[in-house]
């Protein structure tokens, strides 16, 4: 299978998901985190959108990626700004890092990523292990409302060299009984009507239901959990296209 987020994409995400971009996710983030002694964990860390705020406000953060063309963008974003936190490549079903963590965060709906839900489960149960006592997880998901297959679409970037760079999208595949869809994603990079590069991606996202997704966190381990949508605490989700936010605490008795 392609892999997703290599450079053309990781490039295209730190042009359209700056750093100092909020979708209101960055201020519900640190008013969520601000009482953090300890070290927090960002899985899914991306080019840093989350992270590099929250470490401005003085929190400890580390992070990782499975794309390492993320990393680099993440890293060069945190130098620009005399940054220099942990960063390293790893995949959420199985990191294995020494630190217990106060807090593990996965903004955006990036655990989504994890079609298959044997390894979405795993990561579950590897953030409940990596999580001290009282340690809390924040984690974003959202419903799909396109299910529509073979339905294209186009968007275009310039790059700061004057550089085009246009995404073709379109769902290829549908699967109701896992609940997840794969999309196909063609990356090209123009300069002067000659193309430069180009990159094919096969993006997978999977879907939960709300208390699908709660009752999971409950078979895992987890208490008190609390669910909020468009980053309003714990104000239940009542329409399909929310964004959808669990907090969850570990009580490890």
């Amino acid at each position: 299978m392609l892999g997703y987020y290599n450079k053309l994409s990781s490039e295209v995400y730190d042009l359209g998901k700056y750093i100092g971009l909020s979708f209101g996710d960055v201020e519900f983030y640190y008013d969520r985190l601000a009482s953090c002694k300890g070290t927090i964990l960002e899985p899914g860390v991306g080019t840093g959108r989350i992270l590099i705020p929250l470490l401005e406000k003085g929190l400890k953060v580390e992070g990782f990626d499975v794309s390492a063309d993320m990393l680099e963008i993440c890293r060069n974003n945190c130098k620009k700004r005399g940054l220099n936190p942990k960063l390293v490549e790893a995949k959420m079903e199985s990191f294995s890092l020494e630190t217990k963590y106060e807090a593990i965060i996965v903004p955006t709906g990036t655990f989504l990523l994890l079609h298959e839900r044997k390894d979405s489960i795993q990561a579950l149960k590897n953030f409940y292990h990596h999580l001290a006592n009282g340690g809390r997880l924040i984690i974003d998901t959202f419903l799909q409302t396109d299910l529509t297959k073979d339905n294209g679409s186009t968007r275009t970037w310039e790059t700061k060299d004057g550089d085009m760079i246009t995404l073709e999208s379109k769902i290829t595949e549908v699967d109701y009984i896992n609940q997840h869809t794969i999309s196909h994603n063609r990356y090209e990079k123009w300069r002067n009507g000659l193309l430069l590069q180009t990159e094919l991606e096969c993006f997978p996202l999977r879907w939960y239901g709300v208390e699908e997704f709660k009752m999971l966190l409950e078979q895992i381990g987890f208490e008190d959990i609390v669910v909020s949508a468009d980053y309003q605490y714990g104000q239940y989700p009542t329409k399909a296209n929310q964004t959808i936010t669990f907090e969850a605490v570990v009580n490890k008795k």
